[in-house]
C-alpha cells in the first residue's frame, strides 16, 4: 500500500513525530506516543466496536443488546480513536469489493476524527476460512486433526490470511486449541481433537500459516473451556492442576513457542472458582513471564462484563475492568463497554492504577506498529480492491485437499467400498442432500448467512447427492427423516429404496448452529451421544433390509456406534468437511481417493458412559470394579485404507545424549531395556511397506507408555506421528527423534519433570493397535524442565533405497 494517511486537522503536527518513523522499533515508537495521549485516548485504544451488531439482541451472540447499550453515536465512539473494529465482513452478507470499500471508509473516519490519526486493528473469525460472504469454506478443525497433516493445515491458513489481508483485516480469531474432554460439548466441532500433542502440532502449524500471511493469529480459549462440567457451554470446570498442565496447556505453549502467535483470547471458563478473565497467574504469570509471550490478550466477547453479570466476582463495571486489566487482558471485545467510561471513571477515582492502562496500551501500540498502522504511508483502501476474490481456484484446491485427507474409513467389511461402477445405490438419510451438512457453526453460511436467507450461501457447496450424481453410479434418493424431530413418515420410502438397491449409502449426523439453533456448535450441547432425532431408528430400519449399508456420518462430534450399528458393512466419518466436502466424500466412496484420515477423537460405543477420552490412566479404562465399559467402538488414531501396509523391523538407532555416543541398532525387544538419559534423545525407526494393490498413505503414530510413575498417567499418549505416502510395493523407513523432554509430566509436587524409569515407545496404527514396541529405561536423576524444553519428536520418511536415512526430509 502507498499514499498518505488521512488525518484530522489537529493531527497534522504529529505526522512527522517519532512514532510515525518505521526506522524505529515498534517498542520505541510506542514509547514515544504513549506519554502524549490523554486518559480517554489511551482507553479508546483498548476497546473494539461492533458497528454491525443489532441492538435488538438478535445478532450472533446472546446478551448482545445488554452489552452494547442504546443511543451510542459512531462519531462519539471514535472521537478519541479506536482500538479495534469487530467483524465488518462477518456481521452480514456483503460483496467483497463493497465490503473493502466500506471498511476503508470507516477507517478513514476513525483516522480523521482523532488527534493522532491511528487506524483501528480489524479482526474477523477465520476458523473455517475467512468468515465473509463469498469466501472459501474450509473443513472444520476436527478435519485438521483427522488429516494428521500440519503442513497442509499451514497452507490452508496461509490462503485464509491472503484473503483477509487483501480485504484490510489484520487479526483472525483462530485457532481453537481447546483439547476435547467431553464430546457432549457443542464446540467439540471447533477443536482439533482429544490429544494435546496432535492439537498442539496442528494448531501451531495453522498459526504459522496465518502469521506468515501477515495476519495476527489469536489462540483461544485460554484455558480450560473444553472441560466444562457435563459438557455444558460456560459451565464451571472441575479440573486439577495436573490435568490442566498436561492436557490443556501444552497446545497453547506450542502455538506460542513454535507458531509465533501474537494474540491470545481468554476462556470463559472458571476453574476452581477463578474465572480465566481474572486470573493473573494464567494471563500474566504463565503466559508472559514463563512462556515469553509478547503480543496482546483480547477478551472473548463480553467476557469482562461477565465477571460482574455471570461469574459475580465483580460488584460493578469498574471493578470488572480492574480485575481484567490486572490479570492481563489488554483489549475488550467485541464492543466498547467496561473498558469505556467505567474504566476512565475507575482510573480517575484511584480504583484502577493508570499504569495498568499504560501496560495494555503499550502492547496494543506495539502490535499496531508491527502491522504498519502507525506508518505515515498507511492507506485505508487496498490498491487492488477491484480484483478482490475470496474464493479463487487455489483456495478451493487446498480446501478440497484437506477434505480428502480428513475423511476417515472406520470399517469396510466384504469389500463393499469402493462402490462399483453402475451399482444401484440408494442414497438415504437427512444429510444425503443437504449442503449445510458440510459446514461447521463458524462458517459464514451457518454463523451469519442463516439470518439472511435471501443472499444464498455465497459459494457453491455441493451436497453428497450432488457430488455422487456426477459419478458413474445409479442413485435413488430418499431422505427418510429430518435431522431433528420425531417424524418417521419417510421411513417407508427410505427402506424401500434400500431394499431395491445393491447398496445403501446412509448419511446421518448434525446440522451446525449456535445457541440451540443446531445439534452441534456453540451453545448446542448434548445430553448424550445418541444421534439426534429419529436418525438411529432410521439406521436400524435400513440395516434390517439386509442390503449392505455404508453408514456415512457428517457430524461435529463423535456419536456412539454401539452393537446395533455393527451390521453396517462400512462406516465413513467426516467432521463438517467444508465447501467441497461432498466431492471429497464421493471420491472416497467410489475409490477415486484412497482414504487416509485418522480419528482425532475416539468414537464411543456407549452413548451415556461419559465423559472419557483415550487419555485415561488404568482405572479410567475397562476394569473389574465397574459394570461400565468405556472402551471405544473406534479408538483415537484409527482409520483404514483401500490398500494394506506391513510394519516391520522396529529399531532403536541411538539412545545417546543429543545424538552422540549411545546404544545403536538395538531392537529394544525382549532383552534388557535400552538406556536413555533423562536429558538425552532416542532415535527409533520402523519400516513400512505398501503390500496392497494400489497407492496409499499410512499414518504412523508413536505413543509413549510409562510403566510406573509417581502420579497416575495415561496408559498411552501420542508423542509423534507422520504421513507416509507409498506406491504399490514401495517401502520407507520412518524415523523419529524423541527427546526425553516429551516424556515429561506434572509430578507429585506440581513441577514438570522427566522421571527416570522404564518406558515403552509403541509404533501404533492407532492408540489401541500397537504394531511394534521398543523398551527403554530413562536413566539419571529426576529432572525438572520448563518452557525451554523440547516439545516435538520430529519424524523423517526415507525411501528404503535411499540410505542413509539422515539425508531425508524432516517432517512435523
Amino acid at each position: 500500500m502507498t499514499g498518505q494517511s488521512p488525518v484530522a486537522d489537529g493531527a497534522t503536527t504529529e505526522i512527522s513525530a517519532p512514532w510515525r518513523d518505521p526506522g524505529l522499533s515498534p517498542a520505541q515508537r510506542a514509547e514515544t506516543l504513549l506519554p502524549l495521549m490523554s486518559l480517554e485516548e489511551k482507553v479508546a485504544q483498548l476497546v473494539g466496536v461492533w458497528v454491525g451488531a443489532e441492538a435488538s439482541g438478535e445478532g450472533v451472540a446472546p446478551h448482545q443488546a445488554e452489552m452494547i447499550g442504546d443511543g451510542v453515536r459512531w462519531q462519539d465512539i471514535i472521537a478519541h480513536g479506536l482500538g479495534q473494529l469487530t467483524r465488518p465482513f462477518g456481521t452480514a452478507p456483503v460483496d467483497p469489493v463493497a465490503g473493502a470499500r466500506s471498511l476503508a471508509a470507516s477507517q478513514a473516519q476513525i483516522v480523521a476524527a482523532s488527534r493522532f490519526g491511528i487506524p483501528a486493528q480489524v479482526h474477523e473469525e477465520c476458523l473455517t476460512g475467512f468468515a465473509a460472504w463469498q469466501a472459501t469454506v474450509y473443513p472444520a478443525p476436527l478435519n485438521w486433526g483427522a488429516s494428521f497433516d500440519p503442513e497442509l493445515v499451514a497452507e490452508a491458513a496461509g490462503r485464509i490470511a491472503r484473503a483477509m489481508r487483501a480485504a484490510g483485516v489484520h487479526q483472525g480469531l483462530a485457532p481453537v486449541l481447546d483439547v476435547t474432554r467431553d464430546y457432549r460439548w457443542g464446540r467439540t466441532e471447533e477443536t482439533i481433537g482429544e490429544d494435546p500433542y496432535l492439537v498442539g502440532t496442528v494448531g501451531a502449524a495453522y498459526v504459522r500459516g496465518l502469521e506468515r500471511g501477515g495476519v495476527v493469529a489469536t489462540l483461544k480459549h485460554f484455558a480450560g473451556y473444553s472441560a466444562s462440567r457435563g459438557g455444558r457451554n460456560h459451565a464451571p470446570v472441575p479440573m486439577g492442576r495436573r490435568e490442566f498442565a498436561d492436557v490443556i496447556l501444552p497446545p497453547f505453549e506450542m502455538a506460542v513457542r513454535l507458531g509465533g502467535a501474537r494474540s491470545v483470547m481468554n476462556s470463559y471458563a472458571e476453574i476452581d472458582g477463578l474465572p480465566a478473565a481474572a486470573d493473573e497467574s494464567l494471563l500474566t504469570g504463565l503466559l508472559r513471564d514463563e512462556w515469553g509471550f509478547t503480543g496482546i490478550v483480547v477478551a472473548d466477547y463480553f467476557a469482562i462484563r461477565f465477571l460482574q453479570t455471570n461469574h459475580r466476582v465483580a460488584a460493578e463495571a469498574g471493578d470488572a475492568a480492574r480485575l481484567a486489566l490486572r490479570a492481563g487482558i489488554d483489549v475488550e471485545l467485541p464492543t466498547v463497554d467496561v473498558y469505556g467510561a467505567p474504566l476512565v471513571e475507575a482510573v480517575r477515582s484511584g480504583a484502577v492504577d493508570e499504569a495498568l492502562v499504560d501496560r495494555a496500551l503499550r502492547r496494543v501500540l506495539i502490535q499496531k506498529a508491527e502491522l504498519g498502522l502507525l506508518d505515515e504511508e498507511w492507506q485505508p483502501l487496498p490498491d487492488d480492491v477491484e480484483t478482490l476474490d475470496f474464493d479463487d481456484e487455489r483456495d478451493r484446491a487446498v480446501s478440497l485437499a484437506l477434505a480428502r485427507e480428513s475423511v476417515v474409513l472406520l470399517r469396510n467389511t466384504g469389500g463393499v467400498l469402493p462402490l462399483a461402477p453402475e451399482q444401484r445405490v440408494a442414497l438415504v438419510g437427512p444429510l444425503a442432500d443437504d449442503p449445510m451438512g458440510m459446514l461447521g457453526c463458524y462458517t459464514f453460511p451457518a454463523h451469519v448467512g442463516v439470518q439472511h436467507p435471501g443472499h444464498g450461501m455465497g459459494v457453491e457447496i455441493p451436497s453428497l447427492r450432488d457430488a455422487l450424481d456426477r459419478l458413474p453410479v445409479r442413485l435413488r434418493h430418499a431422505p427418510g427423516c429430518d435431522i431433528t424431530g420425531e417424524d418417521t413418515s419417510g421411513f417407508a420410502e427410505a427402506v424401500a429404496a434400500a431394499r431395491e438397491s445393491d447398496v445403501c449409502v446412509l448419511a446421518v449426523g448434525d446440522r451446525a448452529g449456535l445457541f440451540g439453533r443446531g445439534t452441534s456448535g456453540e451453545g448446542c450441547d448434548a445430553v448424550d451421544l445418541r444421534l439426534p432425532g429419529v436418525q438411529a431408528e432410521l439406521v436400524r430400519a435400513v440395516l434390517a433390509t439386509g442390503t449392505p449399508v455404508v453408514l456415512v456420518l457428517l457430524a461435529g462430534r463423535p456419536y456412539a456406534l454401539g452393537d446395533e450399528f455393527d451390521a453396517a458393512a462400512a462406516v465413513v466419518h467426516a467432521f463438517f468437511p467444508g465447501q467441497l466436502g461432498g466431492q471429497a466424500l464421493a471420491e472416497v466412496l467410489t475409490g477415486a481417493v484412497n482414504p487416509s484420515g485418522r480419528l482425532p477423537v475416539s468414537v464411543p460405543r456407549d452413548a451415556a458412559g461419559l465423559p472419557t477420552t483415550y487419555l485415561a490412566p488404568p482405572l479410567g479404562r475397562r476394569s473389574e470394579v465397574s459394570s461400565v465399559d468405556p472402551t471405544a467402538a473406534y479408538p483415537f488414531g484409527h482409520g483404514l485404507s483401500y490398500t494394506t501396509f506391513e510394519w516391520t523391523e522396529p529399531e532403536i538407532l541411538d539412545a545417546g545424549s543429543g545424538g552422540g555416543a549411545g546404544t545403536s541398532g538395538n531392537s529394544g525387544g525382549q532383552g534388557s531395556p535400552v538406556r536413555w538419559p533423562v536429558d538425552g534423545e532416542v532415535t527409533v525407526r520402523i519400516t513400512v511397506r505398501n503390500t496392497g494393490s494400489r497407492a496409499g498413505t499410512e499414518v504412523v503414530q508413536l505413543y509413549l507408555h510409562d510403566a510406573v510413575a509417581q502420579v497416575t498417567r495415561p496408559v498411552v499418549r501420542l508423542i509423534g506421528y507422520t504421513r507416509v505416502a507409498l506406491e504399490v510395493g514401495e517401502a520407507a523407513y520412518v524415523t523419529f527423534v524423541v527427546p526425553a523432554d516429551v516424556t515429561s509430566f506434572c509430578g507429585l509436587h506440581g513441577r514438570r519433570i522427566v522421571e527416570p524409569g522404564d518406558v515403552e515407545l509403541r509404533f501404533g496404527r492407532s492408540s489401541a493397535d500397537p504394531a511394534a514396541t521398543l523398551r527403554l529405561r530413562l536413566v539419571g536423576g529426576e529432572r525438572e524442565v520448563g518452557p525451554e524444553r523440547r516439545l516435538l519428536s520430529p519424524a523423517r520418511v526415507t525411501p528404503v533405497a535411499a540410505l542413509p536415512p539422515s539425508t531425508a526430509e524432516v517432517r512435523g
